[in-house]
């Protein structure tokens, strides 16, 4: 074919005209990885790590949209001071989200991203939709970090045993360490210790 037939082919296909309504069968299913020879790291062992890190990426999911219902909705006299921690925390929950999906990706499988999917695998219980009392707001995303710190421990040992060190890594220092530290600043607020005035000690009879 000539070239400017050719051209004039080529120039027919294009157009400004959007093509919406677009459906085809998916690339990839969910639950299996892609070929990455250069990683170094078996099929089975990325399958498994894919697997794991779905289900810490869910459970994260569900943390930080706890972070933010309980931001929208926390009341009572701390309101000021939990209102703008529970949005720190959020902050650092979708940080946490993003690294956790990247790795799966990066390991040739499918992170979770869709509300449905993640309430059918999470394991953290579902929050009632009302508002409810600070305390129970806190122990609540404490529940809940204990969900992601407890399966942190077990995957991190369990990543150094398949030869995933970078999925050791992510775990231990991206995922563990921030809940630690964000647990530890929730817990401190249920110490149950006066507002206004302190306790005096009692007073000591001599002899």
């Amino acid at each position: 074919m000539p070239k400017k037939e050719v051209a004039a082919s080529h120039h027919s296909t294009l157009s400004a005209q959007p093509r919406i309504h677009q459906y085809a069968r998916e690339i990839q299913a969910y639950g299996t990885v892609s070929s990455m020879m250069t990683l170094e790291l078996e099929e089975p062992v990325r399958l498994e790590m894919t697997e794991q890190l779905n289900l810490l990426l869910a459970d994260t999911m569900t943390l930080r949209d706890l972070y933010k219902k309980s931001h929208w909705q926390v009341a009572g006299p701390t309101f000021y001071q939990l209102h703008l921690l529970f949005d720190k925390h959020y902050d650092e929950q979708v940080e946490i989200v993003d690294t956790i999906a990247e790795r799966i990706q990066l390991l040739g499988g499918i992170a979770l991203a869709m509300a449905a999917d993640v309430a059918e695998t999470t394991r953290i219980p579902r929050a009632p939709r009302g508002r409810e009392e600070a305390p129970v707001q806190i122990s609540r995303l404490l529940d809940a970090h204990q969900v992601i710190i407890r399966h942190c421990r077990q995957l991190a040992r369990r990543a150094s045993q398949l030869g995933d060190d970078g999925t050791n890594d992510l775990v231990v220092s991206d995922v563990l360490r921030i809940n630690e530290l964000q647990a530890w600043f929730l817990s401190e607020h249920l110490v149950e210790v006066p507002l206004v005035h302190a306790e005096e000690p009692p007073i000591r009879k001599a002899g």
